[in-house]
């Protein structure tokens, strides 16, 4: 005879979508994205089963300080500020998740020519104020605040950080890469556009990012 006590037993609810937290802070704001974008973020990579997308960047470009600045911090957050400047080469993320873990996993596979690849992990997750927190590496991160305009999701970083022994220091904007600007722009119900800008606020703008990306069942290998 089976246990019932063990029949009820239910499977560890799944970890948070991007969705679920990009909602909670939209609030109303949320149902202003395109449908299709809202559908994208409601997707939870659970762990071991990633969500995959294939792209490739047509503008990647760094001003003399951006490349400066991307070789100095390479030691600490190899590749969140590709020091070099290129086009239109193939470009993979990966978003999953890890288990009794609430954050959300991004990591990227950057194809340059001519180059390794240069790979960068970075991770998402909700502060206890009930902030948008993205941490790239060695306590590094940003806040971000969302937004909504014509259907598209916007995120502008509001200040960076150093999290140290669960202490969050304040940086800077004048030490800083500069302001982050991202936009996520749909274009089918599989297919959509990002723009990353890093703007200094006396070294203009340092670092961009343009490329069109779309969600595949099964991550498909690249050439280097």
């Amino acid at each position: 005879m089976v246990d019932s006590s063990v029949a009820r037993v239910t499977p560890p609810p799944a970890p948070p979508s991007e969705g679920e937290l990009f909602k909670k802070i939209l609030g109303g704001a949320w149902m202003g994205l395109h449908p299709d974008i809202r559908r994208r973020f409601d997707k939870n990579p659970l762990p071991g089963k990633a969500l995959h997308y294939l792209g490739a960047l047509s503008e990647l470009r760094c001003s003399r300080f951006g490349k400066l600045l991307g070789h100095l911090t390479q030691p600490m957050i190899q590749g969140a500020l590709i020091p070099y400047s290129d086009s239109h080469f193939p470009v993979e993320i990966q978003v999953y998740a890890r288990p009794d873990d609430p954050a959300i996993y991004k990591q990227r596979i950057y194809r340059l020519h001519g180059r390794q690849p240069i790979q960068f992990t970075s991770f998402m997750r909700e502060s206890e104020r009930g902030e948008v927190l993205e941490y790239v590496g060695m306590g590094l991160g940003m806040k971000l605040m969302l937004s909504v305009e014509n259907g598209s999701l916007h995120f502008q970083s509001d200040g960076y950080f150093w999290e140290v022994f669960g202490w969050r220091i304040p940086l800077p904007g004048l030490f800083t890469p500069g302001k982050t600007f991202l936009w996520h722009h749909n274009e089918t119900p599989e297919r959509f556009n990002i723009r990353i800008e890093i703007r200094h606020c006396l070294m203009g703008t340092t670092f961009t990012q343009v490329g069109v990306f779309e969600e595949v069942p099964q991550p498909q290998a690249a050439s280097a």
